[in-house]
């Protein structure tokens, strides 16, 4: 068991656990006692950029390990949409008054996708919060899924702004109209990076620490409009030197980079619908569950996304004389390892089936009816 010694080690020396007491060959329950230190951030707008940007203290009480981290995990992601919204939004309002004064379409197609990455994000928050609603008798799941499909949205969104953009380029391609205000123009480019890049290094870091690719896709999007407003400056550049179509041609090198952006958000968004996980999350549960000396087999593991919640199901064979409480404790002790060490691994159901050479005593009276 020498992998899940590593991982115990370094977990223990990164969160200060003290396991003076090991356990010794499941003799008695698993019954961990973590020593984590109760960190409570602060309160008011700078707590709440601290723990979006993850600076500072962090919880680690693991008494109720994955129901406080998915509660967590949503809060967390609620704060990251509202800061987002708060920056895309400032950045519009302003880059909207440059280009009523300016007439640039490679203004308007950057401001354009500042609005469209706010609006994006309205679905997503509703997403959040419906997420926090427990589960009932019809949706016995829980409403996980509804980011999912506000992922959807957020992919129909960006398709539809890279198209605008297309169109209204074409257009001054075919009839250049000149810019004014230049310099109002090149500041309006430098404000739209800076917005969009803040606006992506929170929703990036978030995504990817609570899984969630909606927020993750947003994220990269908002990153790439940020580069975008930069190509505005080669615009205003091109206008300085006489050449206007400069600018209707960095408005139709936009909308194809926002192409490929929503193939690869489509992409994203088709891989959770479909129950897809990264295989090395499999593999790593595997290697878990087989360091466990007691399983004897792996009979059935499978895993999904329900929104930024990993779940996992697996079926394992042991000796067949173990009694009720022994297989119990063998399947809680398998799991808080998986806790551990998958990361947004939010509920696991753990079946233990009587293992026999040939494999036949197992499912015997139902064979038939699965796969």
């Amino acid at each position: 068991m020498s992998a899940i010694n590593g991982h115990e080690h370094e977990y223990e020396h990164r969160h200060g656990i003290d396991h003076d007491h090991k356990h010794d060959d499941h003799e008695h329950l698993h019954g961990h006692e973590h020593g984590h230190g109760h960190h409570e951030h602060g309160k008011g707008i700078l707590a709440t950029v601290a723990a979006v940007l993850h600076i500072g203290g962090h919880d680690h009480d693991h008494g109720s390990m994955a129901g406080d981290s998915a509660l967590k995990n949503n809060v967390l992601g609620v704060r990251t949409i509202y800061l987002a919204i708060i920056l895309l939004g400032l950045t519009t309002v302003f880059q909207i008054g440059i280009y009523l004064a300016s007439g640039s379409v490679a203004l308007l197609g950057d401001t354009v996708h500042n609005f469209g990455d706010a609006i994006n994000s309205i679905p997503l928050l509703f997403a959040f919060w419906l997420a926090s609603r427990a589960a009932n008798k019809r949706y016995t799941y829980g409403y996980g899924r509804a980011e999912d499909l506000a992922g959807v949205l957020i992919v129909l969104s960006i398709g539809f702004s890279a198209f605008y953009i297309l169109y209204e380029s074409v257009s001054r391609l075919f009839h250049p109209v000149p810019l004014t205000n230049l310099s109002w123009v090149a500041a309006a480019a430098i404000i739209g990076f800076a917005g969009n890049e803040l606006a992506a290094i929170v929703q990036i870091r978030t995504g990817r620490k609570i899984g969630s690719d909606a927020m993750v896709a947003n994220g990269l999007h908002a990153r790439t409009d940020g580069l975008t407003s930069l190509a505005v400056l080669v615009a205003v550049a091109g206008a300085w030197l006489g050449f206007p179509v400069i600018d209707a041609v960095v408005g139709i090198l936009m909308g194809i980079v926002i192409l490929f952006i929503t193939r690869d958000a489509a992409k994203s968004m088709w891989y959770r619908l479909m129950d897809a996980v990264d295989p090395a999350f499999v593999e790593k549960a595997e290697s878990v569950i087989r360091e466990h000396p007691e399983v004897k087999g792996i009979n059935r593991l499978q895993m999904r996304w329900l929104g930024h919640r990993l779940h996992a199901e697996a079926v394992i064979s042991v000796e067949p004389d173990l009694n009720t409480t022994q297989c119990n404790e063998i399947s809680e002790h398998i799991s808080h390892h998986l806790y551990h060490d998958i990361p947004n691994l939010s509920e696991v159901t753990m079946g233990i089936v009587p293992w026999s050479p040939d494999g036949k005593t197992t499912y015997c009276e139902t064979s038939h009816h699965r796969t």
